[in-house]
């Protein structure tokens, strides 16, 4: 394995989870149970996946996606 492409792989990991951290509530939950914190890491994680589709689709002029549709 190239070290400099696990370098520069470590950098978007840490983004995603600093964006996660301010957008999607990632850091706001305090650790009790092993399965309570899996659901809401992967809430988590999908909750910030879903803003940033939405905020590129926005962007690109296509109108945000609903939650009724």
């Amino acid at each position: 394995m190239d070290l400099t492409r696990i370098a520069g792989s470590r950098w978007a990991v840490e983004e995603c989870f600093q964006q996660a951290k301010g957008q999607a509530g990632l850091d706001e939950y305090q650790v009790r149970d092993w399965r309570a914190w899996h659901a809401h890491i992967t809430l988590s994680m999908a909750a910030l996946a879903w803003i940033v589709v939405a905020r590129n689709a926005t962007t690109k002029g296509e109108p945000a996606a609903t939650a009724g549709r």
